[in-house]
């Protein structure tokens, strides 16, 4: 199966005019074909014929459901009645963009009335925009000379958003254990998470990875050491039997979300270290996992383990992400964790070290523990804010990784991360709207991606 966005195109326009302008359904069909395949260069784009009529719609949009599209575009070819739509529309889950584009880019003297019908899609799309207002169904813009590279640009961040809709529809997230008691910012609604982002999470209990962990077979644990000592800068004094330990509870819990069909997973360390069955916390399985594309959050936050499983989708590669102190000097924030961490993101001109961590958390043998810095460059935060019921919004902020060096005695990945707010600016922001302590951190500006998803989600969009 293909990973580019199946997208369906929904050109529109209307039987009369093919009285005023002969010809004019194969002219504008024509122009959506060379349309369709602008936008194939990041998406797989379906047009078949121009709709006409309410029937031509209702047909159309029933054949994108069929085929499971991911989204679907809708161009004004000419003007067309945007009430023949609504029922069509109301009835797909599939997000929906209103391309308010033309077939040419400018206005010329000799222009006819022809010219003009040719090219009034602005029309219809301020009739079809308000009609979807009206009718309360979620939808996105997107203005542009549909042949310029911005445009193809914004319309891949939409195409994304789209497709990560689909997947998360498709996502089951697992629960080991209970949610960490008192920590309120992270305490989830799962019909509210079901009904919003459309994840749903399941409770594993830790018997289940025990019984996992106990299969394991010693040939596939020393595979997995020798994969980590290429992987990783090993230190030398993590003694072996406890990196194979380490190896063989990656493999079991690995095995758990395969089986389990799972997209992401949360566990929290009282749960594991409470049990008595397991011997370390799976800090380096779940940076593993992570950077094998599968959603983390620690402590039982199954809120922002979703909204992993949203960021690995838009972006290819995310960070589960904390906030751990401020730095007046730098006006930057530490982001840490006490070592899950995606390495995907560490910075490739230093080699990532795995390491014997003392940790009394949990109550458990020192965990082999993943050490990096994040790679320098622009980079975007973002959360998912549970406010007053069931009601989400999403917080997003943009900034900068900090080229610093590593602090020697902190044993566990970090970064400085400054915001393009400055650091007090975004810190008054980010604690005013409820911004949890928990959040994804991407390589990259990705705010237009987060902005489309929350778009197609009808989520509420904060950016700081």
């Amino acid at each position: 199966m293909s990973d580019r966005p199946r997208i369906g195109l929904l050109g529109i326009m209307q039987a009369l005019y093919d009285e005023m302008v002969p010809g004019i359904t194969e002219r504008q069909a024509a122009y959506a074909r060379t349309l369709a395949d602008r936008l194939g260069a990041v998406a797989d784009v379906t047009f078949s014929r121009p709709a006409r009529d309410r029937e031509d719609i209702d047909a159309i949009v029933r054949g994108f459901s069929a085929e499971a599209v991911d989204g679907i575009v809708i161009v004004m070819l000419t003007y067309g009645p945007a009430m023949r739509t609504i029922q069509a529309l109301a009835g797909t889950r599939a997000p929906l963009l209103l391309a308010n584009v033309q077939p040419v880019r400018s206005i010329g003297a000799g222009w006819t009335m022809d010219d003009l019908t040719y090219n009034q899609g602005i029309h219809g799309a301020q009739d079809q925009a308000n009609a979807l207002v009206r009718s309360q169904r979620p939808f996105s813009v997107l203005t542009g000379d549909w042949r310029s590279d911005a445009f193809l640009e914004r319309f891949d961040e939409w195409a994304r958003a789209a497709t990560t809709v689909s997947r998360l529809r498709r996502t089951k997230v697992a629960l080991l254990g209970n949610p960490m008691n008192g920590m309120g910012d992270i305490l989830p609604d799962l019909n509210a998470l079901a009904r919003t982002l459309g994840v749903t999470v399941q409770a594993e209990d830790i018997g289940g990875l025990v019984r996992r962990i106990d299969a394991v077979a010693e040939a596939d644990v020393s595979a997995l050491v020798d994969v980590h000592r290429e992987r990783f800068r090993v230190a030398a004094d993590l003694p072996g039997e406890r990196h194979a330990y380490a190896a063989r509870l990656e493999l079991a819990l690995r095995g758990l979300l395969s089986d389990g069909g799972y997209g992401g997973f949360s566990f929290h360390f009282d749960s594991i270290g409470g049990d008595g069955r397991v011997r370390q916390l799976p800090l380096l399985a779940a940076s593993n996992l992570m950077a094998d594309g599968y959603g983390f959050a620690a402590e039982g936050d199954v809120n922002t383990a979703a909204l992993m499983c949203a960021a690995l989708s838009l972006t290819g590669t995310a960070h589960f992400s904390e906030l751990y102190a401020m730095d007046w000097e730098l006006d930057s924030v530490l982001v840490s964790h006490m070592g899950e961490g995606n390495w995907r993101i560490a910075r490739p001109d230093q080699p990532i070290a795995l390491i014997d961590r003392p940790l009394g958390i949990g109550g458990l043998e020192n965990p082999p523990t993943p050490v990096f810095m994040a790679t320098p460059g622009p980079a975007t935060t973002a959360a998912l804010v549970q406010v007053a019921g069931a009601e989400m919004s999403l917080l997003v902020g943009s900034g900068e990784i900090l080229d610093t060096p590593r602090l020697p005695h902190v044993p566990m990945h970090h970064f400085h991360f400054r915001p393009a707010a400055g650091m007090e600016t975004f810190m008054d922001a980010w604690l005013r709207r409820g911004g949890p302590h928990h959040f994804i951190t991407t390589l990259g500006d990705d705010r237009g991606r987060w902005r489309r998803l929350t778009e197609a989600l009808g989520l509420a969009y904060e950016e700081i």
